[in-house]
């Protein structure tokens, strides 16, 4: 029998939220996946003079539904997380989620170089390695300053952690995946100076970082729920 009356204004919004972010992260996912693993090796495959024909017509609608994807996947993400800071911390939600905000914008703000199709990080492996550093920092300096604010749960913790992943992931796609794509499709002239082949090069560091990421992401999004894995003494 169907029991309506649990059907409450907060869990429908709640569940209204989860049910999005799931439908928009799977969008977003998916695409990324796509680029990776069958865009990359298809792209070698045209020649020259047939990617200015093929590549309008193909990348630019995927474009639109991966990095749209991902806003809506962001959005609802940080409004479903700000309700688990709201509802299972002792501190109140302000601190923990402005904490969280400086400890992922930090952490991005140094991906952001360290992402350089030229020099010594131009290595895919040194990237990875330096990234994979990084991202650790930032998940022990959470787990502290949360320790500190009183911010005691599994979910909140495993969910700060994949959302902090999920965040660098998008601000890849809009800081350097999308306007470095407009430039190599044509719809933004290159700046005097610039190389296609190193916009590429960089489209290419970060969308594989993205790829990366996703799986420590989607990792610790699976265990805010079904792996309490974190315990506070």
């Amino acid at each position: 029998m169907l029991d309506f009356s649990v059907l409450t204004p907060k869990v429908v919004y709640e569940f209204a939220l989860r049910w999005t972010h799931f439908l928009a992260g799977i969008t977003w996912i998916g695409m990324l996946y796509w680029f990776n693993l069958v865009n990359v090796n298809f792209q070698k495959t045209l020649e020259a003079d047939l990617k200015p024909k093929v590549n309008p017509i193909l990348i630019l609608p995927t474009l639109f539904y991966f990095r749209w994807a991902a806003v809506l996947t962001w959005v609802t993400g940080f409004l479903y997380y700000s309700n688990i800071l709201l509802g299972e911390t002792v501190s109140g939600m302000g601190q923990p989620i402005m904490a969280w905000i400086a400890i992922v914008g930090v952490t991005y703000a140094i991906i952001y170089f360290t992402i350089c199709p030229e020099g010594v990080m131009n290595n895919g492996s040194l990237l990875a390695l330096s990234t994979a550093v990084l991202v650790s920092l930032m998940a022990v300096l959470l787990y502290n300053v949360y320790a500190h604010l009183g911010v005691n749960t599994n979910p909140a913790y495993s969910i700060g952690i994949g959302g902090g992943l999920g965040t660098i992931m998008l601000l890849n796609v809009w800081g350097i995946i999308w306007p470095n794509q407009k430039r190599l499709l044509g719809l933004v002239p290159l700046k005097e100076g610039q190389d296609k082949a190193k916009l590429a090069r960089r489209v290419f560091l970060a969308s594989r970082m993205n790829a990366w990421l996703s799986i420590p992401m989607l990792f610790f999004m699976g265990a805010s729920t079904h792996l309490s894995l974190i315990h506070w003494s």
